[in-house]
């Protein structure tokens, strides 16, 4: 019973990987659904307002109302639901090259011509050639030496809407924001969560990378061109588990 379990569960795995692939034989990559979704459903469920919403005639027509929909109203992404745009500009350059290199030359003689008479009277008694004279002589050199360096360069442009999934209790507002491009058979999607404070979003409702906290950005894409370029299942799992 217990044999038949490895090859039942592998069975699976292949079925899985097999059905994620079935999906783009023959057309191209189906796009994620956003129906149901859980940016919609933080769209369609804002939460409770933060403020008392002035939406009498008065205020909707008066140009200094403190509203959205104003002239000189803050349009600034403040709630659950709203949405803001997230600048994605990396251009990085680290080069790092550090050698090391070190030399020791050591030599010890110790000789006891005279202690208590002890050599001269072993002295006769040793081999021929042999002496106390010298009794202890060391030498010793040793020499290491080290060189690395570190070489990386990334750039990538990029600008996508998130959805404030919720505002927590300090104010800080909690976003995420995906993104899906198809160009012919290959898919990229964008994915972009993270945490921002209010105060950093411009008056553009746009905030850069670099301010968002416990930033997540994946940059990748599916379709028959990744396929090719990814190695087997099977191939990964033997590399995984082989020892050599």
């Amino acid at each position: 019973m217990h044999s038949l379990r490895l090859p039942f569960g592998l069975g699976l795995i292949l079925i899985a990987t097999a059905c994620a692939r079935m999906d783009h034989i023959g057309k191209p990559p189906s796009f994620t659904p956003t129906m149901n979704s859980t940016e919609q459903l933080a769209m369609l469920n804002p939460g409770l307002p933060l403020t008392t919403p002035h939406d009498t005639p008065i205020h909707r027509a008066s140009l200094w109302s403190g509203g959205k929909q104003s002239l000189l109203g803050d349009r600034r992404a403040a709630q659950r639901g709203d949405i803001m745009t997230v600048v994605i500009e990396i251009d990085e350059e680290a080069q790092i090259s550090n050698s090391t290199s070190r030399s020791r030359n050591g030599s010890e003689n110790l000789a006891i011509p005279d202690l208590f008479g002890i050599p001269q009277r072993i002295t006769p008694k040793l081999p021929e050639g042999a002496s106390l004279d010298r009794a202890v002589g060391l030498n010793s050199t040793s020499q290491s030496g080290g060189d690395g360096s570190v070489s990386r360069s990334e750039e990538l442009t990029l600008r996508v809407a998130a959805t404030v999934m919720q505002v927590l209790p300090n104010g800080i507002l909690e976003i995420q924001g995906s993104q899906e491009v198809r160009v012919n058979f290959e898919l990229r999607e964008l994915l972009v969560s993270g945490f921002v404070r209010p105060e950093d979003i411009s008056r553009q409702n746009e905030i850069t990378y670099d301010k968002v906290a416990a930033a997540r950005i994946s940059y990748g894409g599916r379709g028959q061109l990744t396929d090719v370029q990814q190695p087997r299942i099977g191939q990964q799992i033997l590399d995984a588990i082989l020892p050599f």
